[in-house]
């Protein structure tokens, strides 16, 4: 399951939005992940059975570019060092890629517990 968001409520009041956006902001430059050249999702843990499944339904481009950036952040990593300014992640260019595929995969489980727990009645036959 995913973790809880308080997005709509906070969407919702645009008072608290225009206070939360530039520290949202704030705190996603400071995590550092940009830097190393990483999106947001690619935080996400593999360990579960949703994400596995999600990373499959991802498109070829997309699962080969998030390798990629693995790959490259983890040598990054390795040498302690940044990438250049060109090749960090800008902003814009940290989009949710796999969170809707998680989602999907969340709301087709529910979907199909709650059809496995259906309990089906037979109709009795009313003859008179």
């Amino acid at each position: 399951m995913s973790a809880p968001s308080m997005t709509k409520f906070i969407t919702k009041r645009p008072w608290l939005k225009r206070w939360m956006v530039p520290l949202a902001n704030w705190y996603a430059d400071a995590a550092g992940y940009r830097k190393l050249g990483l999106r947001a999702d690619d935080l996400i843990p593999e360990e579960s059975d949703t994400v596995m499944l999600a990373l499959k339904r991802l498109p070829p481009k997309e699962a080969y570019d998030r390798v990629f950036r693995l790959r490259r952040a983890f040598q990054c990593s390795l040498s302690h060092q940044l990438l250049p300014k060109d090749q960090q992640t800008k902003p814009e260019d940290d989009y949710l890629y796999l969170t809707p595929y998680i989602k999907e995969i969340e709301a087709e489980s529910r979907e199909r517990g709650d059809l496995e727990a259906m309990v089906v009645n037979k109709r009795k036959n009313n003859k008179s």
